[in-house]
């Protein structure tokens, strides 16, 4: 049997066939699963996905009519796919539920620090030998305060980080995690973390009750001087209110690896059409934000685990197991 990936990076594509051998053929794919390129899955039985794919039920519909019975996504959110119309149409759905924690929460890490100790001005201006400090005044994190949004394994690393530095913790969530407890880690309500803490780091995933989590409300309520860290899901901040405040000259940095209305820009080669969304436009002018196209989770350790996960999920499908990272069951037939 033939596997086809969808949305494969250069440097996957041969982790994806290493991994296949001995098990299947795999055809990769650098083109997104779209309703513009679901009909290339017709005749293939098992599909796999990137997470900016769009898997609506049009989408759905066409991969159902075109004979796929089973969709593999390579990553652990899974907003972007219609779980309810997956199942109407029998479609066996797999994410993978674990991979490195360690690859998202050190790369949350280095856009804190870049953005504190403004690396990118900085390297930009030694480009054109230009070596004035100028602007260029950071701040230690010991002894300051970071709060942690979402303490599940990737907050968890984080914070074990933070504490590394010698910073106060600050943490909220649905459920406390004794680990982060004994690290020294304080639960306070949504309010209090942003009034208190001098960086602010996303860790939640993204579902209808944390849309704009950080809303124009939140935004408000977090220190002149905070640092705003986002490596989750782009949803999770609203960026047009983060723009206004960015205007009125708040906050000593933004870091983000994600965006609200990232999908059909990041992972693309866009440097040459031009972007519309005047939104990101605006917000990758400010000289306190550094903005990257979703690479957190790109590291050899973490993509090779989602790698592995994905052909397991494959694997499990066609020998009928229901293995634990199945979203919507294989239905009898």
């Amino acid at each position: 049997m033939e596997i086809l990936a969808f949305g494969v990076q250069a440097d996957e594509k041969p982790l994806i066939e290493k991994a296949f051998a001995g098990h299947h053929d795999v055809r990769c794919l650098d083109v997104f699963l779209t309703e513009d390129t679901a009909p290339i899955a017709a005749g293939y039985e098992v599909i796999s996905t990137s997470v900016n794919a769009s898997l609506d039920h049009r989408v759905l519909q066409t991969l159902a009519a075109g004979g796929t019975q089973m969709i593999a996504q390579r990553s652990t959110g899974f907003n972007n796919i219609d779980l309810e119309v997956a199942e109407r149409l029998g479609l066996t759905v797999a994410r993978v539920s674990y991979y490195s924690p360690y690859s998202v929460a050190e790369f949350a890490w280095t856009l804190a620090m870049a953005v504190n100790r403004r690396i990118v001005r900085a390297s930009n201006r030694t480009r054109d030998f230009d070596f004035r400090l100028d602007g260029l005044m950071g701040r230690d994190m010991r002894g300051r305060t970071a709060g942690v949004l979402g303490t599940g394994k990737i907050g968890e690393a984080f914070a074990r980080i933070a504490h590394g530095f010698g910073m106060r913790l600050l943490g909220w969530d649905v459920a406390e995690n004794p680990a982060c407890a004994e690290l020294g880690m304080e639960y306070v309500d949504k309010d209090r973390l942003l009034a208190e803490a001098d960086l602010v780091s996303l860790h939640v995933p993204l579902l209808p009750a944390t849309h704009h989590l950080i809303d124009a409300a939140a935004l408000r309520s977090m220190k002149d001087d905070a640092i705003l860290v986002n490596s989750s899901r782009g949803g999770l901040v609203d960026t047009e209110a983060l723009v206004t405040e960015l205007r009125a000259g708040r906050f000593t940095g933004v870091g983000l690896d994600v965006y609200e209305a990232e999908a059909g820009l990041f992972f693309l080669d866009k440097s040459l059409a031009g972007v519309e969304d005047d939104t990101l436009a605006r917000l990758v002018t400010f000289p306190n934000v550094v903005v990257t196209s979703h690479q957190a989770y790109y590291t050899l350790d973490a993509v090779g685990q989602i790698i592995d996960a994905t052909v397991q999920n494959v694997l499990d499908h066609l020998a009928g197991r229901r293995g634990e990272n199945v979203l919507v069951p294989r239905l009898t037939r």
